[in-house]
């Protein structure tokens, strides 16, 4: 399970016409599930977002979270973070899981983001979407779940 995860001044999905999902301060998670994933890293993912420390304590230091800063998630499937553009031009996405792995994953992540007290808007899966954002700062970190299973590199 891959996560781009976006500090945000404010951000919204929208789909056709119809906004679907809005946030003020908080994080845009765009969300890529894979081959394999389960709801126990779904689960560990979503805790480690919501745990966070991207946000400015009094001091300007990173040591706030998005549930010390009581913010908002919008979260945007995105089945294309499993990408593989090792051969040709064109990305095979076969590393991705199908829709039907995908979409439950996507809402367990979300659930378990709301029952840590996170106030979650979502995009509508499977759907063209159109986001928009206002990145703040920059502040953007790519979470991985297949990093929590490995060791530390003790450097």
């Amino acid at each position: 399970m891959r996560a781009v995860v976006q500090r945000v001044s404010q951000a919204s999905v929208t789909v056709g016409d119809e906004v679907v999902g809005a946030i003020g301060q908080g994080l845009l998670i765009l969300l890529g599930i894979g081959v394999g994933d389960s709801e126990a890293e779904a689960r560990l993912l979503a805790e480690k977002t919501a745990n966070l420390r991207i946000f400015a304590d009094e001091e300007g230091r990173f040591n706030r979270s998005l549930l010390d800063i009581g913010g908002e998630a919008l979260v945007v499937s995105q089945f294309t973070l499993y990408a593989d553009t090792r051969r040709g031009r064109r990305p095979s996405f076969s590393d991705a899981a199908p829709p039907e792995i995908a979409a439950p994953l996507v809402d367990v992540f979300a659930g378990e983001l709301r029952r840590l007290g996170v106030a979650v808007s979502t995009g509508r899966f499977g759907a063209m979407m159109r986001v928009a954002l206002v990145n703040d700062g920059p502040v953007t970190i790519l979470l991985d779940s297949a990093i929590f299973r490995e060791p530390r590199n003790q450097h």
